[in-house]
């Protein structure tokens, strides 16, 4: 136990909890980035014309390309962060940190599985002589339908992330070392994307489920990244964790 407490204590939870909020801007910045760079060539909107979709993503490949990239760094950073919140909020429940940081990679991994079928329409759109067999039309829709496999899959890695904010909200609300309103935010997030079990209701509620993700994930990430922790509370926390586990 005193080794444990040590370590614990040896490092700067305010310096931790900054660096979280380092790269939790880092993934907002790279996830922006990538929706601007290529606009209206990947989502629902960018499918009710199959040939204007195909002939925007065919000349902006480079664009289009770019934005996969950033898309996929984004996803880079949120998986480093998950590893950042457990070591922050362990000492709350480590069960709990666990569980969150078990949907959040997931989330993460699924979203990264996704990112193939948007790459989908460059492979059919390429012009390879196999494809021959199939006309122009054909290998539009082909294109539009790897972009709504890639969105359907987006919305099966947004459950993963609901129950990700839900257990991270329960350990904000329960850490005394940060707001109790951001861990309420958090978890109304999740909530939110849970809704995406049914993708007609949560397609009907999108905005107001986007405004309240950004909100609470936007105030949680300035938060870390200008106020940190209150460290005094964080050490208590920490050495009541580390007395219970001894």
């Amino acid at each position: 136990m005193g080794n444990d407490l040590a370590v614990m204590m040896q490092a700067s939870p305010r310096t931790r909890a900054r660096l979280a909020g380092v790269v939790y801007l880092l993934f907002f910045a790279t996830a922006i980035i990538g929706a601007l760079v290529a606009p209206g060539i990947s989502g629902p909107g960018a499918n009710a014309d199959a040939a204007a979709t195909a002939n925007n993503i065919m000349a902006h490949q480079s664009l289009f390309r770019l934005g996969w990239a950033f898309d996929l760094i984004s996803t880079w950073f949120y998986v480093a962060l998950m590893a950042l919140l457990y070591q922050l909020f362990r000492p709350v429940n480590k069960t709990v940190a666990l569980l969150a940081a078990f949907f959040g990679i997931v989330g993460c991994a699924v979203t990264a599985f996704g990112s193939l079928f948007q790459l989908g329409p460059l492979v059919v759109l390429g012009g390879s002589s196999y494809l021959s067999v199939f006309d122009a039309k054909q290998l539009q829709a082909l294109a539009v339908m790897f972009l709504n496999l890639n969105v359907q899959v987006g919305y099966i890695a947004l459950v993963f992330f609901g129950g990700f904010q839900l257990a991270l909200g329960f350990l904000i609300f329960r850490s005394t070392f940060l707001p109790r309103v951001i861990g309420v935010l958090i978890a109304l997030a999740g909530v939110g994307w849970l809704t995406f079990l049914s993708p007609p209701l949560a397609n009907q509620l999108l905005t107001p489920l986007e405004v309240v993700g950004f909100v609470a994930e936007a105030s949680l990430m300035l938060w870390l990244l200008v106020m940190g922790v209150n460290a005094q509370r964080w050490n208590a926390v920490a050495v009541a964790g580390a007395v219970g586990r001894g």
